[in-house]
C-alpha cells in the first residue's frame, strides 16, 4: 500500500500495469472528497508515469463503491454544493489519457456507478449491481450519472435507472453495453488485469489515439469522428511503433514497442 493515501491502495506497476483499490470497506467504498482527491492524484502519477501504461481501478468483494457519502452531503447547501471541490476532483479523473479497466464486484451505485463509467473497459462480477439511487433522496445523478449512462444503455433505460432509482444485474448491464464482460466474482480482478496487460503491449501511442477517437465518436457527429480518425490514423504512420510493428508482423515475431 501506498503510505501517502489513506484511502487506497495503489500497487507498484507490472507488466506496464497499476491496480488501484478504493479502500474505504467499512463504508462500502462511499465517495468522500478525500477518496476522489486522492484518486485524482494517484491517475495523474500514473499519467507522467512511463511504467505505466494501463490503470486497473477496483474495490472489495461487496462493493465496487456504493456511492457518495451522504453524511458530507448532508453537511452542503446550496453554495456549498455549487463550489463543491469535488467537480475538480472529477475532472481531472476523465483527463486520464491511458487505458483505464474498472473491475467491478457488488455494488456500483450513485457516485460509484459515476465513477466506474469513467472506465474505458468494465469488467464485472456475476454479482455486481448497478444503479443511480439519488431520486429516492430527492436529488439526481450529479457527475455523469445522466450523461455517460444515457451514451452507455440508451434513452429508455437511462431513464429507468434514474427515475426509479432502481439497480440493474450484470446480465443486464452487459445486454445494455454498460459493462463488456461477466466473470465469477473472485476472478473479475483478475481478468481485468489479464485485459489489461495485453492492452500494455500495444504500442502506447496508438492505444492513446484510438481510445481518443473513440472517445471522440460518442459526443460528435460522424463526419467529425471520422476526420478525427483518419488524421489520428495519419499521425501513426510517422511513429517508430509503426514501423516496427509492421516489420514485426512481416518478420513473423513479437513487436517491441516503445512509444516513440
Amino acid at each position: 500500500m501506498n503510505s501517502s493515501y489513506d484511502m487506497l491502495c495503489v500497487q507498484p506497476s507490472s507488466d506496464g500495469v497499476q491496480v488501484i483499490q478504493l479502500n474505504r470497506p467499512e463504508a462500502l467504498n462511499a465517495l468522500t472528497t478525500q477518496l476522489l482527491d486522492e484518486l485524482a492524484s494517484a491517475l495523474s502519477v500514473a499519467q507522467s508515469d512511463s511504467d505505466v501504461n494501463v490503470v486497473v481501478l477496483t474495490g472489495s468483494k461487496k462493493a465496487f463503491a456504493a456511492g457518495a457519502d451522504i453524511k458530507e452531503m448532508a453537511e452542503r447547501d446550496l453554495v456549498g454544493i455549487l463550489n463543491d471541490p469535488r467537480q475538480q476532483s472529477w475532472q481531472r479523473i476523465s483527463q486520464f489519457s491511458k487505458p483505464l479497466i474498472a473491475a467491478v464486484n457488488g455494488y456500483c451505485l450513485g457516485g460509484g456507478c459515476e465513477l466506474a463509467m469513467h472506465a474505458d473497459v468494465l469488467i464485472a462480477g456475476r454479482d455486481a449491481k448497478f444503479g443511480q439511487p439519488e431520486i429516492n433522496l430527492g436529488i439526481m445523478p450529479g457527475a455523469g450519472g445522466t450523461q455517460r449512462l444515457v451514451h452507455a444503455v440508451g434513452k429508455s433505460l437511462a431513464m429507468q435507472m434514474v427515475l426509479s432509482g432502481q439497480p440493474i444485474s450484470a446480465e443486464q448491464a452487459q445486454q445494455a453495453g454498460l459493462i463488456s464482460e461477466i466473470t465469477q466474482p473472485e476472478l473479475t480482478l483478475h481478468r481485468a488485469i489479464e485485459i489489461a496487460t495485453d492492452i500494455a503491449k500495444k504500442s502506447p501511442l496508438a492505444v492513446r489515439l484510438a481510445k481518443e477517437s473513440i472517445l471522440k465518436g460518442m459526443d460528435t457527429d460522424l463526419a467529425t469522428g471520422l476526420r478525427f480518425e483518419r488524421h489520428a490514423f495519419t499521425v501513426l504512420a510517422g511513429t517508430q511503433d509503426r514501423n516496427e510493428g509492421i516489420a514485426a508482423f512481416l518478420e513473423k515475431r513479437k513487436a517491441h514497442f516503445t512509444g516513440r
